[in-house]
């Protein structure tokens, strides 16, 4: 199948069977793209919808999201996860003002050296924004292509991963760029989906090559397995008087920068080393354990209910802390685990 007779199929498929009213394509300005790429990330369609139309309507321009507190940024991107995104966001957003006047950089090579934002993404935004010509590479378009070319090996090692750029480049037309770009994501993530692909339906499978070997449920070839080690830490859940939980600002960078988390300890005779708090171990209440998982580690949380030697009208001197209230709560950023805990305490009275 040449090029042209490739983004042919595609975007006949995708004028009768494509995605057309997704939030972000009722206005695709190179900021509304930009957001929705960023969102969609290591993340499903549904989940992004009702968080792009809430930052859209919060931050309606890349001056409003320059301009505002990373705690409200982070705030309203909790539950998306990888923050880093969020962070890289802002940061992005700042340049965009700072450095480009507010208009985003009209080329692959200008987009990327913005935070946050890699060849597929750059090519994303541009080919949507502008139907400007622009390979993407992202997960579903990887399946797509090691599929239809029957390529082996994992996509995100090296030399395949060159291989389906090769491919990804080769097939973008040089008219309707934009539709395109869309019609591959939509191909990979609603016909040619991880498990059980919809081949009958699927305007390359004709010519598919993993299709013509019976190879679909082998290619791509997955992520070779590890073990992922385990973690434990204890998180402090310390109240004052009026009921309020303490909180405390992660630094910046790392993990879950910048967002607010309960105190975390590996022991609590040594509570007062990451925030200069000093509790009582002899008060000590333990609740029901949770694992939350990352992409690198299992992280096992103990929370734990404690009291505070400090004197709690001591305690906001000197590092990030927060006393979080759960009846009327702060717009602050939260990390996950943080946010499901908050959510099982009982609000005082």
């Amino acid at each position: 199948m040449t090029p042209v007779a490739f983004s042919g199929a595609v975007l006949e498929w995708f004028d009768e069977h494509g995605r057309h009213d997704l939030p972000w394509q009722a206005n695709k300005t190179s900021y509304h793209t930009w957001i929705s790429e960023i969102m969609l990330q290591q993340t499903q369609v549904t989940t992004v919808i009702p968080y792009f139309q809430r930052f859209i309507e919060r931050f309606p321009s890349v001056h409003d999201l320059a301009e505002a507190e990373q705690d409200e940024v982070l705030h309203l991107w909790t539950g998306l996860g990888y923050y880093a995104r969020a962070r890289n966001l802002h940061k992005a957003a700042q340049m965009v003002v700072n450095e480009y006047d507010g208009e985003f950089p009209q080329s692959v090579e200008g987009l990327e050296s913005l935070p946050g934002i890699g060849r597929s993404t750059a090519g994303a935004v541009l080919s949507i924004s502008t139907d400007k010509r622009a390979a993407i590479l992202d997960g579903n378009v990887k399946r797509v292509l090691a599929r239809f070319y029957a390529v082996e090996g994992w996509p995100g090692a090296t030399a395949v991963q060159k291989e389906l750029w090769e491919y990804a480049e080769r097939n973008t037309p040089h008219e309707r760029v934009g539709d395109y770009t869309q019609a591959m994501m939509d191909l990979g993530a609603t016909l040619c989906t991880r498990s059980k692909p919809s081949c009958l339906l699927c305007p390359l499978q004709p010519d598919c090559g993993a299709f013509a070997k019976g190879l679909t449920d082998k290619l791509p070839a997955p992520r070779p397995k590890k073990t992922l080690p385990e973690k434990q830490t204890l998180m402090l859940i310390i109240r004052n008087e009026a009921g309020e939980v303490l909180l405390y600002q992660r630094p910046p960078s790392g993990l879950w920068g910048g967002l607010w988390s309960f105190p975390q300890v590996q022991d609590l005779r040594d509570s007062h080393g990451e925030t200069g708090l000093e509790v009582d171990p002899d008060s000590a209440e333990a609740m029901t354990p949770l694992r939350h998982t990352f992409s690198h580690f299992h992280l096992d949380i103990t929370p734990v209910q404690v009291s505070l030697k400090t004197p709690t009208d001591c305690v906001m001197e000197g590092a990030p802390l927060l006393w979080y209230n759960l009846e009327q709560p702060q717009n602050v950023g939260l990390a996950a685990p943080v946010k499901k805990l908050l959510q099982k305490l009982p609000t005082p009275g």
